[in-house]
């Protein structure tokens, strides 16, 4: 297993997550899309991200994606999901998507990786299932969301975890994740022996550098790394 961090708000730029990464003896950083550094223009300039990272075009395997869930209507029953109702258009959006995604990264060997959230629907269940029929796609599996919401997606992913390929490591109590590995109630070594055994990148998914540095003492003295 390869063992990563994630891009830290508390660190001002990439060099500084970089130091981090090396300093803590991690294998890889996880750009957060979400943030300035790391929008279209800045991912442009390959030459400087790889003279960071050393890597070809940037060397990215993996890209991870959230499904969206969409906007609900309430009505006085229940709720009705915009997706759910037309879903015929829902997935003839993501047949786009699959093509374009197959046609653009050929034969880069790059993944896609689809994570759960908070508990897949079942129009969510269905496009999943859509997209795994390209080798191109694979399955993320974050084990604090999983954790915080009663582990609804559990034996979804277990269904297809020949399909497994990235971890989100975090540690959980109740509702509430992203703790210290270590410090919650989520059984850390079964879902990291589902990891080795798939051969899984892992992001250690904490917030603050300080819980960084206390998740990797605990996996370097339970001996993952």
């Amino acid at each position: 297993m390869d063992f990563g961090m994630p891009t830290l708000i508390e660190n001002q730029d990439l060099e500084e997550n970089i130091a981090l990464c090396l300093e803590l003896g991690l294998q890889f950083i996880e750009l957060n899309m979400n943030l300035p550094l790391f929008q279209t223009q800045q991912l442009e300039e390959t030459k400087k991200l790889r003279s960071l990272a050393a890597a070809k075009e940037i060397g990215v395997p993996l890209l991870n994606m959230h499904m969206h869930q969409g906007v609900y209507f309430t009505l006085p029953d229940r709720r009705v999901y915009l997706f759910d109702t037309y879903r015929k258009e829902y997935m003839e959006n993501f047949a786009r998507f699959r093509e374009l995604c197959e046609r653009v990264a050929k034969d880069s060997g790059i993944k896609v990786c689809i994570e759960n959230t908070d508990g897949f629907h079942d129009f969510e269940k269905e496009t999943i299932d859509y997209l795994l029929q390209s080798e191109m796609f694979g399955l993320t599996w974050d084990i604090g969301h999983s954790h915080g919401c009663g582990n609804v997606d559990e034996s979804f992913l277990m269904g297809r975890k020949d399909r497994l390929q990235h971890f989100h490591i975090h540690d959980g109590k109740g509702s509430k994740n992203h703790l210290t590995l270590g410090t919650g109630e989520i059984d850390l070594a079964q879902r990291l022996r589902l990891a080795k055994t798939n051969g899984c990148r892992c992001v250690v998914e904490t917030k603050t550098v300080e819980a960084l540095r206390q998740s990797v003492a605990w996996l370097k003295e339970n001996g993952y790394l």
